[in-house]
Order: structure tokens, then sequence, then C-alpha cells
């Protein structure tokens, strides 16, 4: 009998079917002993000669892809069996919108509050929105808790006509 790694110790595939694994074995290469769960996720969503009949169909040097692709979909599916990794990547994908609206709007509320702060003096009066008292009125944007709440008129330093509130 020909000596192989495989004779010792059967593949994950071969032992959880209960044979004898071969040296030719189309499953030893993607399922070691190691991993007896990452066959059986995969078995228990596809069927073992499904799987067989794709890797003989796909080329040798795209068989590992396949089979993490078909681990991974295989544990996806048994997370939540209606929708899989679909569901899973639709989760992250509201996610990433989400955390991109609060982005923009992070960002939109740093613009408002730098063009606050670089507005030029006029007369002698600044026109900063602070609220150390500096622009003689109160500020537009508001401090509470880290917080910014700006004030929703069209002068993004929340004056009216120039002035600085308390001065009209």
């Amino acid at each position: 009998m020909a000596s192989s790694s495989y004779s010792n110790s059967p593949c994950a595939a071969c032992k959880f079917l209960r044979r004898k694994c071969m040296p030719d074995c189309i499953f030893a290469p993607y399922f070691p002993p190691e991993e007896p769960h990452k066959f059986a996720n995969v078995h228990k969503i596809f069927g073992a000669s499904n799987v067989s009949k794709l890797l003989n169909e796909v080329q040798p040097h795209q068989r590992e892809d396949a089979v993490n692709s078909l681990a991974y979909e295989a544990e996806a599916r048994i997370k939540d069996p209606v929708y899989g990794c679909v569901g899973a990547i639709s989760v992250l994908q509201k996610q990433v919108l989400r955390l991109q609206k609060e982005l923009d709007a992070t960002n939109a509320d740093l613009i408002r509050y730098s063009a606050c702060n670089e507005m030029p003096n006029l007369g002698g009066r600044s026109r900063m929105c602070s609220d150390d008292g500096g622009g003689g009125g109160s500020s537009s944007l508001a401090h509470s808790h880290g917080f910014y709440y700006p004030n929703w008129n069209n002068d993004p330093c929340g004056n009216n006509n120039g002035y600085p509130r308390g001065d009209i």
C-alpha cells in the first residue's frame, strides 16, 4: 500500500461520511481533519454529492476559493436560514448608510462652526459665535454635552442682519 498523508488521518469529509479517505479524495485538500465543523456545515446546507460535483467542475486553482465561499455561505445559512449571507450584507449596508449620514451631518456642523469662527470683525464688534461673551451676543451653536445644536436661520453664526444678538 502506498504511503500518503491521508491514510493516517482521514479528512474531515471522509470522517464525517464514515468512509475511507483515498489518496485522490477531492475533499482532503480543503477539509482538513482539524476542521470537522467546516465540512459538517457545508454538508448540512449543500450535501456532499453537490459539493463533490462542484469541486470536480471547477478548475483546480479555483477550488480553495469555492470551498471557502461554500463554507462561508453554509455558516451564514445556519445562523440565518432565510437570508444567509445576503442578510448580513444588508445589515452592513444599512450600517454604512447610517454612518455616512452621521458623518455628513457632523461635517456640515463643522463647516458651520468653522464659518462662524472665521467671520471678520465689523466695526470693532466680533461676529464670532462664541459663548464667552466676546461677540456680545449668544451663540447659535449651543454647547450641551459636547454636541452642537445649530440655529436654523440663514446666517451660519445666528446673527440677524449682521448685528450680534442683543444689539438690535
